[in-house]
């Protein structure tokens, strides 16, 4: 169970090219507090590179154990000057990022990296600034990466791939360039949910009030009760410890809640979606901030569980005679409302279709490789007790396995989105190739002759006669 606000996640095939940001980008350009003396070594339009620019990434790419040779400033060089570019561009057609959506960014990025150091703290002490003074030092330096970004996809926006160009496409590929495809299956589930009595609520009510109790009466240490207690998977095992969180990240309720305390202090009782909590403000600096809680959910009572399980029954036996489709009884019955209008066919939130490695769904669904390794296509599993751990919700569901590839290697057949999309995405590089060769022609660029010498790039920045 999470509750983090679901946010949709896009997963980019191997062989899919593109500029997205690196998360670790951040981290890099604060390194530069170690730097010697700086200059600009290039300029694009009136936005200019400095070397500081270059021995950060080469510097981060150090601390990533990736390869680094005596090409590599000239590569990062060329990728810096491809940014600036863009960003000069979206500078004169007048591309705006919200100042809102780049702090949201900028909090994801340091989130990260708090996390990879240790805590904000220490994310602090070692780059012996604080938190407010790295966000407004480095805010210019994230508006302008995001403006780049925008101006390439609205250089890309409208370009689309036709069937016929999807297939060129995958025959002109070498076959050492071909990925190969695990084992995927499509599932579809019905889920029915019994209704929580006021008896249920009041029995978690009470339960948490007591765990409470234990805590604020020194009986127990938060920690300790939240290791015994909290029904939270994600951080009972760490005290009921959530780690540092950014101000957007969890419900409402919940934030609602914490950003009312003070340091240490223990909330009073409070529901989400998810149950009953309390919780503690470990730590905040700003809109970050540490908690950590117990949750105790609502449990439905067994005889709730089990009138469930027979009407379930009834809707699988209708299901095996006939009398109803498997996709007319996910509409009518199914509670599942992610699902329920999909013919219950669960959407993967990795890649956005229908379609799990086992790896994916059993992340998300530890009870499914049960189902799946005995079920074949198009049969159905008798009803059976559901654990939601998302919504901390138990229900029963039936699950009906629908398609299982073997694993392979990629086709036109059984994987033309991928391919589709591996497609799309090259079409789009060629329109900001040919935009780029444009945009240089009509620009003032000037490279200092430490790089123009001897670098190799891919366009020419450095004009002839220049």
């Amino acid at each position: 169970m999470k509750l983090f606000q679901m946010q949709k996640t896009q997963i980019m095939s191997p062989f899919i090219k593109g500029i997205a940001f690196s998360i670790f980008f951040l981290a890099s350009v604060l390194s530069y507090s170690q730097k010697t003396i700086d200059k600009i070594v290039a300029k694009v339009g009136d936005e200019y590179i400095l070397l500081s620019d270059i021995q950060n990434q080469t510097l981060n790419m150090l601390q990533n154990n990736m390869e680094v040779d005596d090409a590599t400033e000239c590569r990062i060089l060329e990728g810096l000057l491809n940014e600036k570019l863009l960003t000069h561009q979206a500078v004169l057609d007048s591309v705006e990022v919200k100042d809102e959506v780049v702090n949201q960014e900028m909090e994801s990025r340091l989130r990260v990296i708090a996390e990879q150091i240790g805590s904000m703290e220490k994310l602090e002490e070692f780059y012996g600034k604080s938190v407010a003074q790295i966000k407004a030092e480095f805010f210019e330096v994230i508006k302008k990466r995001m403006q780049a970004e925008q101006m390439r996809a609205s250089i890309t926006e409208g370009v689309d791939v036709t069937p016929k160009e999807v297939k060129e496409f995958f025959n002109e590929l070498p076959s050492d360039s071909i990925p190969y495809i695990n084992s995927k299956i499509t599932v579809a589930q019905i889920v029915m949910y019994p209704e929580l009595t006021a008896e249920d609520k009041d029995n978690a009510l009470k339960a948490i009030q007591e765990s409470r109790d234990r805590v604020v009466n020194n009986e127990r240490s938060f920690s300790t009760e939240a290791v015994l207690v909290s029904e939270d998977p994600g951080s009972s095992a760490n005290g009921g410890d959530l780690g540092w969180q950014t101000k957007g990240t969890m419900v409402p309720e919940f934030e609602a809640t914490l950003f009312k305390l003070q340091k240490d202090e223990v909330s009073e009782i409070f529901e989400t979606q998810y149950g009953y909590h309390y919780l503690q403000l470990m730590d905040r600096k700003g809109d970050n901030y540490r908690v950590r809680h117990v949750l105790i959910a609502p449990k439905v009572d067994k005889k709730a569980l089990y009138k469930t399980k027979k009407r379930m029954d009834s809707i699988y036996t209708a299901i095996k005679r006939g009398s109803i489709t498997f996709e007319e009884a996910a509409l009518k019955f199914s509670d599942d409302e992610n699902s329920n209008t999909n013919g219950g066919k669960i959407v993967n939130p990795y890649t956005g279709d229908y379609k799990w490695d086992m790896q994916n769904i059993n992340d998300i669904d530890p009870q499914m490789s049960r189902f799946i390794d005995r079920l074949g296509i198009n049969e159905m599993a008798e009803p059976s007790l559901y654990d939601n751990y998302f919504e901390q919700k138990q229900g029963i569901r039936i699950v009906k396995l629908l398609k299982k590839t073997k694993p392979h290697m990629a086709n036109l057949t059984d994987d033309y989105q991928l391919i589709q999309m591996a497609a799309l995405n090259q079409k789009k590089e060629a329109v900001i190739e040919e935009w780029t060769k444009t945009k240089i022609r009509n620009n003032f660029i000037s490279i200092s002759e430490e790089y123009s010498g001897r670098c190799e790039f891919q366009y020419d920045w450095v004009k002839k006669g220049s």
